[in-house]
C-alpha cells in the first residue's frame, strides 16, 4: 500500500476558495468545517466541477425543532432536536439519530456529510442525513424516553419518510427507540404502506434485520481483513486496543478475537482495563452491559488514560465519540494502524502527528460504513416484504466493504494521496458522475 505523496501535513487547511464564496467561517476547531475542508481538498485533487463542490459544502436542509415532553413528575420540559439533510443526489437521505447532551447543529451537519460520503463509497442508493436530540437518555426513565422519542417523531414527521429520509440508531439510541419511532410514524401517517420502513435498526420482531447489531463492527473487521495483509499485519496473532466499548467497540473487539487476534486494552468514559495476554472480549461486553462501563472489570488490570493510549498494539480502534484523538493522544499512540470505527474520531492536528509517525489511518467513511450498509439491507427487506438470513446479510456486507476498500486503494495508488483523501475521492467520483448525468434543475 503506497504511502501518500500529497500529504495532509504539508497542505494549508481551510484554504479552499469555496469558504469565502459561501461566507463560511475558518474556525479550525469546528468539526463541520474540518469535515468540509477534507471533502473539498479531495474534490480539488479530483478536479470535481465547481457546482458540485459548492453543493457538497452545505446541507440541503437544516431542521431544528423544540418540543415539550411531560416528565414523570408532571412538569413539562422543552427539548431541542435536529435533522440535517445533506445531499440526496444518489437516493433518499439516510443517517442516525443521536441522543446525547452535547448534540449540536454543527456536529450533526458534519455527521450528515460523512453519511453522504459513506453511502456513496459503499455504493448504496442513499444520500446523507443525520439527526439528534439534545438530552442525556441515561437520566430519563423508560417512560420519559419513550415520550421524548414519540414527540420528536411528531415534530419532524413532515420532513421524513420511507422514500425520502430514513433515520436509524446512533450514539445514545437503540433498537427499542427505533421501534417507538416507527410505531409513532405509522400512527401519524395512518399506517400507510411501508410506514415501518421509515427507520432502520429496528428489533427483528418489527421488521429489523439479522446482523444489524454487529454490522458496524463487522464492517470494521472486513476492512481490516482486506487491507492489513498489504501492511504485513496479520489479524491472527495481531494485537489491538479499543476506545469505547458500546455496540461498535464491543463487536469490533469480539470479532477481532474471533479471528485469532488479541485485544490488549479497552477504555470508555468510566475507565480503562489492560491485559497483556488479551482480554476476554465477551466477558467484558457482559460486564459493560451489566454495569454501564469498562471500569472494575476483573479480567484485567485497571489502567489510566495515558497508559491506555501508550499501549503498544498493531491496530488502534477508536469507537467512541468525535475528536478524541487530539495532538496529545496522537503523540502517545503506539500503533501501526488507526481504524476509525467512530465518526471523525481524529482531529486534523492529531492526524498530522499520526501521519508524521508513519501510522496508517483507515478513515471512518470506509471503516464505519457497515452499519448504514446493513440498514440499507433492512430497508430493502421492508420494501420488498422479504426476510434475509444471516449468511446472506454477512456475504452482502462483506462484498460492499471489500469493494469500498478496493476503490479507496485504487484512488490512493492513482493519485498518491493519503487514505482519507482517497476514500473521499472514491465517494465524490460517484456523486460527481450522478450530477453530470442529472444536471441542475432547471
Amino acid at each position: 500500500m503506497a504511502k501518500a505523496s500529497i500529504s495532509s501535513p504539508t497542505r494549508k487547511h481551510l484554504d479552499s476558495p469555496v469558504f469565502d464564496e459561501l461566507g463560511m467561517e475558518r474556525d479550525p476547531d469546528n468539526l463541520y468545517l474540518q469535515t468540509i475542508d477534507a471533502v473539498l481538498h479531495a474534490a480539488e485533487v479530483l478536479k470535481l466541477p465547481h457546482h458540485v463542490q459548492i453543493i457538497m459544502a452545505q446541507p440541503k436542509n437544516e431542521i431544528m425543532v423544540h418540543f415539550p415532553v411531560e416528565m414523570d413528575d408532571g412538569h413539562h420540559r422543552l427539548f431541542k432536536g435536529y435533522r440535517v439533510q445533506h445531499n440526496n443526489a444518489l437516493g433518499p437521505y439516510k443517517g442516525g439519530l443521536r441522543f446525547h447532551p452535547h448534540v449540536s447543529l454543527d456536529d450533526v451537519k458534519s455527521l450528515a456529510v460523512l453519511m453522504t460520503m459513506k453511502c456513496s463509497l459503499v455504493r448504496i442508493p442513499y444520500g446523507g442525513g443525520k439527526g439528534g436530540v439534545k438530552c442525556d437518555p441515561r437520566s430519563l426513565t423508560t417512560n420519559e424516553l419513550r415520550r421524548v422519542v414519540r414527540r420528536f417523531v411528531a415534530a419532524i414527521a413532515p420532513q421524513i419518510g420511507p422514500d425520502y429520509d430514513i433515520p436509524a440508531p446512533d450514539v445514545g439510541s437503540n433498537a427499542q427507540m427505533m421501534a417507538w419511532f416507527a410505531d409513532t410514524y405509522a400512527g401519524i401517517t395512518n399506517g400507510t404502506r411501508d410506514a415501518m420502513a421509515v427507520v432502520t435498526g429496528k428489533p427483528i420482531a418489527v421488521g429489523g434485520s439479522v446482523g444489524r447489531e454487529k454490522a458496524t463492527g463487522q464492517g470494521v473487521i472486513d476492512v481490516l481483513a482486506e487491507l492489513l495483509p498489504e501492511l504485513n499485519i496479520q489479524m491472527k496473532g495481531g494485537t489491538c486496543s479499543v476506545l469505547g466499548y458500546g455496540n461498535v467497540g464491543s463487536w469490533s473487539a469480539k470479532l477481532w478475537a474471533e479471528r485469532g487476534g488479541k485485544v490488549l486494552a479497552a477504555m470508555d468514559h468510566t475507565g480503562g482495563v489492560i491485559n497483556k495476554n488479551g482480554l476476554d472480549t465477551s466477558a467484558l461486553d457482559e460486564h459493560v452491559k451489566a454495569t454501564g462501563g469498562v471500569a472494575n472489570f476483573k479480567g484485567g488490570d485497571k489502567c489510566t488514560a495515558d497508559e491506555f493510549y501508550k499501549t503498544k498494539v498493531d491496530v488502534f480502534i477508536p469507537a467512541a465519540l468525535e475528536q478524541m484523538i487530539n495532538p496529545e493522544r496522537a503523540k502517545q499512540l503506539d500503533c501501526k494502524v488507526v481504524a476509525e470505527a467512530a465518526n471523525a474520531p481524529t482531529t486534523p492536528a492529531g492526524e498530522r502527528i499520526l501521519m508524521e509517525k508513519g501510522v496508517e489511518i483507515m478513515p471512518a467513511i470506509l471503516c464505519s460504513a457497515g452499519g448504514v450498509t446493513v440498514s440499507y439491507f433492512e430497508w430493502v427487506q421492508n420494501k420488498t416484504h422479504t426476510i434475509w438470513d444471516l449468511e446472506k446479510v454477512d456475504d452482502e456486507l462483506n462484498r460492499h466493504m471489500v469493494m469500498a476498500a478496493r476503490r479507496t486503494q485504487m484512488m490512493r495508488q492513482k493519485y498518491g494521496v493519503d487514505m482519507r483523501t482517497a476514500a473521499y475521492m472514491a465517494a465524490l467520483e460517484n456523486i460527481g458522475e450522478a450530477y453530470a448525468l442529472r444536471g441542475i434543475f432547471p
